[in-house]
């Protein structure tokens, strides 16, 4: 785990005890709601912070949306940011019960499910972090550094140029191939990235799911990836277009070879 977040969720029990202890609670019901209700408050952390913890631990980018959010403006398309948080407010929540438990405030049964009264459970929590926004992205596109993803995204160009000199009739399936051999799948490949930039925190899957593949759920690393991958594809058609390598129709749509994917291999 992140050292980071452990000293997050090391802190967030503590706030826990003393919380409960200063409103003079002991019941079950208010033992749940207070530990729910603080790590909804808590852990959906900011995009600068939350990108120095997945640098830490990128095991976190296997993390699903699941049917952990609640809030019905994120529930259908959310965030990486949000679908990494709300994994994190659920292991923490978790820790928490155990914690009630413990101090004798829940009641469990041998199958370790909760048997206290909670009365209405049906909390809505919004979330209201906005992941599209980064002080630290800002900084560094502000500075003269190249950045690892233009590294990358440069290093495919060369090559699809290079590719182009000798085979252009193929540009397509050529942009489909290095788009595809250049995609950066592993989470400790992503963790940089993001740490570089963590507006990438940001986007979503809309259109990027692969059903097959993943079920319609995919891991918030595969949406930063497949986002990636479709922004080089298209950097590489513009460079063919330039080139003149790419037929257009006369509404000035480009003409896709027949029987090409729409999308790059990823390997």
């Amino acid at each position: 785990m992140s050292q980071i977040l452990s000293e997050i969720l090391q802190g967030l029990e503590t706030e826990y005890l003393q919380r409960m202890s200063n409103l003079g609670l002991s019941e079950g019901k208010d033992a749940y709601a207070t530990a729910e209700s603080l790590c909804h408050e808590k852990l959906y952390l900011g995009s600068n912070l939350l990108a120095k913890i997945i640098s830490q631990d990128p095991t976190l980018l296997a993390a699903r949306a699941g049917e952990l959010i609640t809030d019905p403006k994120e529930q259908d398309n959310p965030s990486v940011g949000i679908i990494i948080c709300s994994n994190i407010v659920e292991a923490a929540f978790e820790g928490l019960l155990g914690v009630a438990f413990e101090q004798g405030w829940l009641e469990i049964d041998d199958q370790g499910r909760i048997v206290s009264d909670l009365g209405d459970l049906n909390v809505v929590f919004p979330i209201t972090e906005d992941y599209s926004r980064s002080s630290t992205a800002i900084e560094n596109v502000s500075s003269r550094k190249k950045s690892r993803l233009n590294q990358i995204f440069q290093a495919a160009e060369q090559e699809y140029i290079q590719l182009l000199d000798n085979e252009a009739h193929d540009a397509y399936t050529l942009a489909l191939q290095v788009s595809g051999n250049y995609a950066i799948f592993a989470p400790d490949d992503i963790a940089p990235l993001i740490e570089e930039n963590p507006l990438l925190l940001g986007l979503r899957p809309d259109e990027l799911k692969n059903d097959e593949m993943f079920a319609g759920d995919p891991p918030a690393g595969i949406i930063i990836s497949g986002h990636l991958t479709s922004i080089l594809l298209e950097q590489l058609l513009t460079l063919a277009e330039e080139r003149g390598c790419l037929a257009h129709d006369s509404t000035g749509h480009m003409i896709v070879p027949e029987g090409e994917e729409d999308n790059p291999v990823i390997h």
